[in-house]
């Protein structure tokens, strides 16, 4: 391979969109993994392609079901020889009263932000163990941590569930893999598109910094630990959040 190749889940938005640019731009080849609205994965490759002169593959593919995953994993391999970097992006939440929260919501919501990593990082990581080389990077959430909703129930047990994930694929891949885990906080995405105001400044006022993150700086947490600067981290759970806390 004569560039390395990076593929990040649920990279079509948000903070995916966000680590395909940031490779792209240190000159990676990228892929860009969306199960919904093609379009904006299109225009996103189209972008990443004619600015950074790399080159961008597209494959739709649903990160909870297993024969996807599979066939996405092949594509890839076929398409660039080998995957170098794998971010776990691909997420969704459902919020609504716990109480009201049905069991088709709270599964879909584990299937994709849980299942969906394991997934990716089975086969993904076999193609890494016979390279004896490759990078994995779960996004989790601080709702993983200590930051609770109970709209959120579903969400912030499927984040925690990453966490808890990242130790055993750090364990099971070592010595050949890294596998780390960074845990926003709030940040600018469509996730967070139906606050109202009066929600975003009470919680900008739990956070040092006073403002939500930007993307962009998710994805260079995320591309840091894909580096070489970044070898000797591993099995790291890595919070970036601008400083929150509960008073």
């Amino acid at each position: 391979m004569s560039k390395t190749v990076v593929l990040v889940t649920g990279s079509n938005r948000g903070i995916g969109a966000a680590c395909i640019k940031a490779f792209a731009e240190a000159g990676a080849n990228v892929v860009i993994n969306y199960c919904h609205h093609e379009e904006e994965a299109l225009r996103l490759k189209q972008e990443v392609e004619k600015e950074y002169n790399v080159e961008a593959l597209v494959i739709k593919c649903d990160v909870s079901d297993n024969e996807q995953v599979e066939n996405m994993v092949n594509e890839i391999v076929d398409y660039y020889g080998g995957i170098d970097i794998l971010v776990n992006n691909a997420g969704v939440s459902r919020d609504s009263l716990l109480l009201d929260k049905t069991v088709k919501e709270f599964k879909r919501v584990l299937d994709v932000n849980l299942l969906g990593t394991y997934l990716c990082s089975k086969y993904v990581g076999k193609v890494m163990l016979n390279q004896k080389k490759g990078k994995i990077i779960n996004i989790s959430s601080t709702n993983a941590i200590d930051t609770f909703y109970p709209e959120s129930c579903d969400y912030d047990a499927s984040k925690a569930g990453v966490i808890s994930l990242t130790h055993n694929l750090a364990r099971e891949f070592a010595p050949f893999i890294n596998v780390n885990c960074v845990c926003p906080g709030w940040t600018k995405t469509n996730m967070n598109k139906d606050l109202s105001l009066d929600q975003i400044n009470e919680e900008k006022r739990k956070i040092l910094l006073n403002r939500f993150a930007n993307p962009e700086e998710i994805a260079n947490v995320v591309l840091f630990l894909s580096s070489q600067k970044a070898n000797y981290i591993n099995d790291a759970i890595i919070r970036v959040d601008g400083g929150k806390y509960n008073g």
